[in-house]
């Protein structure tokens, strides 16, 4: 009963407005207006990437280059390829670790400047077993996180992004929930 009172309310609410009126003799027939046909992708796609250096008994360098695509004004995703040197002094003798791995991303712009960021990534780490000997093992994040954008041109920005891994592998090398934070540039086609 209550469904078919409400039912009978909006109906009277949106027909009563309409009663009365004069059908307007000088309006015009809609017109139909052609599409062009679609742009090529030129602005669409973009590449950036990041390098990371750490000094000290523990040194690093990593390059993430990408190559993304912006599928409309506030969506874009993409991949990103990762190396990472490590040469670790902590041990005697010292480890040295070539880890590789790849990625895919996609980013919600909310405002212009900012953006929500996914990533699942897969890394193949080297890894010093209890008996210390070396091994290689495949170690899966899901990144979840935001960032700022700033643009230095037209088709030039710089980024910074704080990620969390919420996947939390038990062999992944980092501490739980720490924080990933990434510099970087893009540029646009």
């Amino acid at each position: 009963m209550k469904r078919s009172v409400t039912s009978l309310l909006l109906t009277l609410l949106l027909v009563l407005p309409a009663m009365g009126q004069e059908p307007d003799s000088t309006a015009k027939a809609p017109q139909v207006v052609e599409e062009p046909a679609a742009a090529p992708a030129e602005g669409k796609v973009f590449t950036g990437g990041t390098i990371g250096v750490s000094f000290g008994s523990y040194f690093r360098l990593s390059v993430q280059p990408l190559i993304g695509y912006n599928f409309t004004p506030k969506f874009s995703g993409g991949v990103k390829l990762g190396y990472e040197y490590i040469n670790d002094n902590r041990y005697d003798p010292s480890v040295t670790w070539h880890n590789y791995g790849g990625s895919l991303f996609g980013r919600f712009r909310f405002i212009p400047q900012a953006y929500l960021h996914a990533e699942f990534a897969y890394v193949n780490y080297g890894a010093k077993t209890a008996n210390l000997e070396t091994e290689r093992i495949w170690v899966p994040f899901l990144y979840l996180g935001a960032g700022y954008y700033k643009p230095l041109s037209p088709k030039t920005a710089l980024f910074i992004e704080v990620l969390f891994d919420v996947l939390q592998d038990d062999n992944s090398p980092y501490d739980e929930w720490q924080p990933m934070i990434s510099f970087g540039v893009v540029a646009g086609f």
